[in-house]
C-alpha cells in the first residue's frame, strides 16, 4: 500500500491567456480557433490541455517508469496492454495496476484499456478532470493571408514560371486576446484505486504552471499562465460544492474591450478566504 496517496479533495480555477495565436484549432472548421456556436466565446478542450501536461511530465521525466506517458505518438496501446497482462499472468487487476505504476497519465486522467488481443485491461477512472477552458468573452477568429517564395512540387514551379516573383499563398487564424477559465477537480476516492500520490499531484500543478513553456509554436501565439487558484478539502469527501467554491473567483473587466491580462479584476486572496465554507484551505499559486 502506498501511503503517500493524497487523502484530500480538491477543485481548482486555472487562467490563462492568448495574444495573436491560436489556442485550439477546430479540424472541423478549417482549424479555426473553437468557439461556442452560439455566443462566440472561446473554448479549448480539456484533451488539448492534457496533452500539454503529457508533454512537460515527459520532458522532465523521460519516459522513465513511474512517469512514462501512456497516450503519445508512436505507442501501439494494445501491444503495450497485452504485454503488461502477459506479465501479470493474465490477470485484468493486477495488470491494470500495473499499468497504474507504469504510466503517470493513466494513475492521473484513467485511460479506456479494453483494447488489444488479450482482452484488454477494463477502465480506469482517473482522480483528475478538467472542464473545457472557455473564454471571458467573445472571441474574434482573426484569418491572415500568408505567402512563401518556395512551392512544393514540380507542377506548381511550372504554374508560376511566367510571375516575376512567383509565391503560394496560405491562410492563418489566430485571436487577437482572449483569457479562458479552466475548472479542474481532484478526487481522492479515486486516487486511492488508481494510486495517485501526493508526488504525483505536486507534479500536476507544476505542468499546469509550465504548460504553454515548452509547447511554443508560430501557431499558438503567445499563451501564458495566469493564475491557478486551489480550494484544498480536509477530506476526501469534500467539505463543500465544488460550484460554490468556483463561483468566488470573480473576473470582471476593466475595459470594454480587454487586450491584456491587465484589463481584468480577479478577486483577490484575502475577499475569497472570507467567503470560504468550513474545512476549505485556498492555495494560490501565480
Amino acid at each position: 500500500m502506498n501511503n503517500n496517496l493524497i487523502k484530500n479533495r480538491y477543485d481548482f480555477v486555472y487562467l490563462f491567456d492568448v495574444r495573436d495565436g491560436n489556442p485550439n484549432g477546430d479540424p472541423d472548421q478549417a482549424n479555426l480557433p473553437r468557439v461556442d456556436s452560439e455566443n462566440q466565446e472561446g473554448l479549448v478542450t480539456d484533451v488539448c490541455i492534457k496533452r500539454k501536461v503529457r508533454n512537460y511530465v515527459q520532458l522532465k521525466h523521460e519516459l522513465k517508469p513511474p512517469y512514462d506517458i501512456f497516450i503519445r505518438q508512436g505507442n501501439i496501446l494494445g501491444k503495450i496492454i497485452d504485454d503488461v497482462k502477459k506479465e501479470q499472468d493474465k490477470n485484468v487487476d493486477k495488470a491494470q495496476k500495473r499499468l497504474n505504476e507504469l504510466f503517470y497519465d493513466i494513475r492521473t486522467f484513467g485511460g479506456v484499456l479494453s483494447v488489444g488481443k488479450e482482452g484488454g485491461a477494463g477502465t480506469v477512472r482517473g482522480p483528475v478532470q478538467f472542464t473545457f477552458s472557455r473564454s471571458e468573452d467573445r472571441i474574434y477568429q482573426a484569418e491572415h493571408s500568408i505567402t512563401r517564395l518556395c512551392v512544393t512540387t514540380e507542377e506548381e514551379a511550372k504554374k508560376q514560371e511566367s510571375r516575376e516573383h512567383a509565391s503560394t499563398f496560405g491562410r492563418k487564424a489566430t485571436v487577437p486576446y482572449a483569457l479562458y477559465r479552466m475548472h479542474g477537480f481532484v478526487s481522492a476516492v479515486d486516487a486511492q484505486k488508481s494510486g495517485f500520490s501526493e508526488d504525483d499531484l505536486r507534479l500536476l500543478w507544476e505542468s499546469l504552471l509550465n504548460a504553454f513553456e515548452h509547447d511554443r509554436a508560430a501557431a499558438r501565439g503567445e499563451m501564458t499562465p495566469r493564475k491557478l487558484i486551489i480550494f484544498k478539502h480536509t477530506n476526501q469527501l469534500g467539505s463543500a460544492r465544488s460550484g460554490e467554491l468556483f463561483d468566488l473567483v470573480k473576473i470582471d473587466k476593466k475595459v470594454e474591450l480587454p487586450r491584456d491580462w491587465s484589463d481584468y479584476s480577479i478577486t483577490n486572496k484575502s475577499d475569497i478566504e472570507r467567503n470560504l465554507p468550513k474545512g476549505i484551505t485556498l492555495i494560490e499559486m501565480l
